[in-house]
């Protein structure tokens, strides 16, 4: 009974996450930035004014993702996905057609808010809540959707863009999320999953169910959201402005775009791996290291002028994508438990948005002003160390309340 036979015997459940999260990739900044030359000369934009229109865009979706993610929690996976998936192909659309910076503002936040929010939020909550003692290899396996959506997707809309255009190529997209990820995905999740009592089961996986309120109220909270938030916001800011940097370091925009497979390949091993090791040591264990590749990814950026560089980046990104997305996905029912799920991963969700619409902004200003962008990189591997200390008092407070509460307390009479 090994990895494979996981896989064979829930392949169901475990594809209709995976394509969830393959297409979500339409969705995120690393694929939008793509288009970001395009935007700017077609609507007349500088670096901060688009940066700023895409973080008060991506700041309005982070504001309704607390209450939009609670649906998880009251509906079905499948009537879930008829509702996301199609408006991110409506966002798509707008995209492709949109010619005043109103419906920019407002496609922008559609695809932020359902692609790197409620069809991520819907694909990890869900299968949190179908696996319990194998969630880490479970989430692992759902979580190659990013990997595969990142090697496939940005190379091809950079070859159909160069062959049709910018637009076209978002029309494209349209078509593949309407015609193939919704009956594909709907289909699959049609039937929800129940952990069975064959199941092999670790005791101390999941805590006692949080609610929400109760939830905000722990400081632990806060000390946790810090690191959930530094991903989105350092890798946000970096592939937001890939097309500058790339400018700025005389690189090859194609030979740039094609390091996206390093980081997907090395996405992917890592990913198994820490599916595995989440399942035996937990994931609150693996908390104070979370940061470190993407610390080393930073430094390296930051200070490397040559074209390798951005391979090197991308394979120490890799790393770190392969630990923060698994372990961020399965860390939660450990600390907080499963049925207020949904509800406490929309405002985690919201904070991890929150934090990605931040960056590019404020980085787009610090360029025009003239501030160093390498500078600005370096300064983003610092916050990944210090967040890294942060992390594992975190951990440790998190253990110490574990076994607190699993010690039977005398009462004397």
């Amino acid at each position: 009974m090994g990895y494979l036979s996981f896989l064979r015997d829930n392949s169901r459940w475990l594809t209709g996450g995976f394509l969830l999260t393959f297409f979500s990739t339409f969705g995120m900044t690393s694929f939008i930035a793509l288009s970001a030359g395009d935007i700017r000369r077609d609507y007349g934009l500088s670096h901060g004014e688009f940066g700023t229109l895409y973080m008060f865009a991506t700041l309005a979706s982070a504001l309704s993702l607390p209450r939009l993610g609670q649906i998880v929690d009251r509906y079905s996976v499948r009537k879930v996905v008829l509702f996301v998936v199609p408006m991110l192909a409506l966002a798509s659309a707008s995209m492709a057609l949109s010619r005043h910076l109103v419906l920019l503002f407002v496609t922008i936040y559609l695809l932020r808010l359902f692609g790197q929010g409620m069809m991520v939020h819907a694909a990890y909550t869900a299968t949190a809540r179908w696996f319990s003692a194998q969630r880490g290899r479970a989430l692992s396996a759902v979580i190659l959707g990013h990997n595969a959506g990142d090697a496939v997707i940005p190379m091809g809309f950079v070859l159909i863009a160069a062959s049709v255009g910018w637009r076209n190529g978002w029309l494209l997209a349209t078509a593949a999320l309407a015609l193939i990820a919704v009956p594909a995905i709907a289909l699959l999740v049609a039937e929800d999953r129940k952990p069975r009592s064959s199941d092999p089961e670790v005791p101390r996986i999941d805590a006692r169910d949080w609610t929400r309120v109760e939830v905000v109220r722990d400081p632990v909270f806060y000390l946790l959201l810090l690191g959930v938030m530094a991903p989105g916001l350092i890798v946000t800011t970096l592939f937001f402005h890939q097309v500058y940097l790339v400018e700025l370091r005389g690189w090859s925009l194609e030979v740039f775009a094609s390091s996206f497979l390093v980081a997907a390949v090395v996405n992917a091993v890592f990913t198994l791996v820490v599916g595995q090791l989440i399942d035996r040591f937990s994931g609150v264990a693996l908390l104070p290291f979370v940061l470190l590749p993407l610390g080393l990814a930073c430094l390296l950026l930051g200070l490397v002028d040559a074209q390798w560089g951005a391979f090197g980046f991308m394979a120490l990104l890799g790393i770190s994508n392969g630990l923060s997305t698994t372990l961020f996905g399965a860390v939660w029912p450990e600390v907080y438990g499963l049925k207020h799920l949904g509800s406490i991963r929309a405002l985690i969700v919201s904070a991890g948005v929150f934090a990605s619409a931040i960056g590019p902004g404020l980085t787009g200003f610090l360029i025009d002003g003239g501030v160093s962008y390498p500078a600005q990189i370096v300064a983003m591997a610092i916050y990944c160390f210090a967040i890294s200390f942060v992390l594992l008092l975190a951990s440790r407070r998190i253990r110490a309340r574990s076994q607190e509460l699993a010690i039977p307390v005398a009462v004397g009479v």
